[in-house]
């Protein structure tokens, strides 16, 4: 568990070019539906982290940009909000949703794909699908009566 707080502390690293900072982060506790057996009613296990992407200090405009233009129909007042609520533990939930946070800002973050060039087939694959191609209709006209 040591090496899990100690990367915690100074933020939560997304990928090798940006590191959210802890003191970006905003923790929302509340009542989680669903099992929990007595202690249900009394523990505040729904876990909501929320990051502000458009006052994010670590953000180069590239990176702003890709979230905002890959993440904007979740992103509210530019506020990137995700919930973990499955485990009936807080702290496993607060994993969950870091990890959810994490995925959600990588993906968005990630350079586009590189274009497809396209290439023409070999001569060599041309020469192999005619000839197929004549081995079948042979086949097929020897079958005619």
């Amino acid at each position: 568990m040591g090496a899990m707080t100690s990367p915690a502390r100074s933020g939560l690293p997304v990928s090798g070019a940006l590191t959210i900072p802890r003191a970006e982060l905003r923790w929302r506790f509340s009542r989680a539906s669903g099992p929990g057996g007595q202690g249900v009613n009394t523990t505040d296990s729904r876990v909501e982290l929320s990051w502000d992407v458009a006052r994010s200090a670590v953000l180069t405009a590239t990176q702003r940009e890709r979230i905002t233009e890959r993440l904007g129909a979740r992103l509210v007042d530019g506020v990137l909000t995700v919930t973990a609520a499955e485990h009936r533990e807080q702290l496993r939930n607060r994993a969950a949703a870091t990890q959810r946070l994490t995925d959600l800002v990588s993906a968005a973050v990630a350079a586009p794909p590189k274009k497809r060039r396209p290439t023409r087939p070999t001569r060599g694959s041309q020469e192999r699908r005619l000839k197929a191609k004549k081995q079948r209709s042979e086949t097929k006209r020897l079958r005619r009566g």
